[in-house]
C-alpha cells in the first residue's frame, strides 16, 4: 500500500470515528407547539423551483409529531419525521429520515431512537447493494434533528445555547454539534407591511481531529441560515441549507395558495 493510500485511509477513518459527546442542556419551552399545516417550496439560490412540500404537525399532550416532506419535480422524495416532548424543555424522542430519487446521490433511510441511544442507517452503496449500519450512541439531551426551526423560535436572541447536538445522516452516522450565531435583524414585507426577521447562522462543528482535517480535504459542511420572525409570536420565514451531506445549499420558503381563475 502506498503512502498516499495509507493517508487516505487514515483520513476516512478519522472522519468516520465517533465524536466525543458531553451532556448538554436542552432548549427550554417558551412557545408550545400545536396543530400546524404549512406549505413550503424548495428552490435553488438562483430561484429555480425543485420541489413543493408540506409541514404537518400535531400535538397530543406534551408530545409533538412534526413531519416535513418535499416532493421533487423529478420524482425524488425527502421525508423526515421528528417526535419530541415539550414538557418544560424540548427533547427529541425519535426521528426518521427518508431520501430517495435522482436528486440525492444515495438512497438513504436513517432512524433515531433517542431514548435508547440507537441509530440505524440503511443505504444503497455505489454498487447498488443494500447496506445497514446500526450503532448505540451516547446522544445528548439537546439533540436537534428535525427540530432546528422549532428550537430557534424558542431561544432568546441574546442567550443562545453554546451548541446543539445533531446526528449527521451519512452511511456511518456521526454525532456533530451545531453552533448557533445571531447575525442580526433583516427587513422583509408581507402584503406591503414591513416586518423584521432574526437571521441565525448555523455552523456544523465536526469536532476533534476530524474537524481539523475536514476543511483541508473540502469536506467542511457549509453554514446553514435560518430566518425567524422577530415578534411576540415567532415563526419560520425561510432557510438556506443543504439537505444531504456534500449537497448544494437550497432555499426553503413559505408559499401562498393560488386559485384557478
Amino acid at each position: 500500500m502506498t503512502v498516499d493510500a495509507r493517508a487516505a485511509l487514515l483520513i476516512v477513518a478519522v472522519l468516520l470515528a465517533p465524536a466525543q459527546t458531553s451532556s448538554a442542556e436542552p432548549v427550554r419551552v417558551r412557545h408550545t407547539e400545536g396543530l400546524v399545516h404549512g406549505f413550503l417550496t424548495l428552490r435553488t439560490l438562483d430561484g429555480t423551483t425543485l420541489a413543493h412540500g408540506d409541514l404537518v404537525q400535531q400535538a397530543k399532550g406534551s408530545t409533538v409529531t412534526s413531519r416535513l416532506t418535499f416532493r421533487f419535480k423529478d420524482g425524488s422524495l425527502h421525508d423526515e419525521t421528528a417526535i419530541f416532548s415539550q414538557r418544560r424543555a424540548f427533547r427529541l424522542l425519535s426521528y426518521r429520515l427518508v431520501q430517495r430519487g435522482a436528486s440525492f446521490p444515495t438512497r438513504l433511510e436513517m432512524s433515531i431512537n433517542a431514548r435508547r441511544g440507537h441509530v440505524t442507517v440503511r443505504y444503497t452503496d455505489d454498487d447498488g447493494e443494500q447496506k445497514e449500519e446500526s450503532e448505540r450512541m451516547e446522544l445528548p439531551n439537546d439533540l436537534a434533528n428535525g427540530m432546528v426551526s422549532t428550537l430557534l423560535k424558542n431561544v432568546r436572541p441574546g442567550g443562545l445555547p453554546k451548541s446543539l447536538g445533531y446526528v449527521a445522516a451519512t452511511p456511518k452516522p456521526r454525532l456533530v454539534k451545531l453552533e448557533i450565531a445571531n447575525a442580526g435583524q433583516e427587513s422583509f414585507s408581507t402584503g406591503g407591511d414591513g416586518r423584521k426577521a432574526i437571521h441565525y447562522v448555523v455552523k456544523v462543528d465536526i469536532g476533534g481531529i476530524a474537524g481539523v482535517i475536514a476543511p483541508l480535504i473540502g469536506k467542511e459542511p457549509p453554514d446553514a441560515h435560518v430566518w425567524i420572525l422577530a415578534d411576540d409570536a415567532p415563526a419560520f420565514v425561510k432557510s438556506e441549507q443543504t439537505l444531504y451531506n456534500g449537497g448544494p445549499v437550497w432555499r426553503i420558503e413559505l408559499v401562498h395558495p393560488t386559485w384557478p381563475r
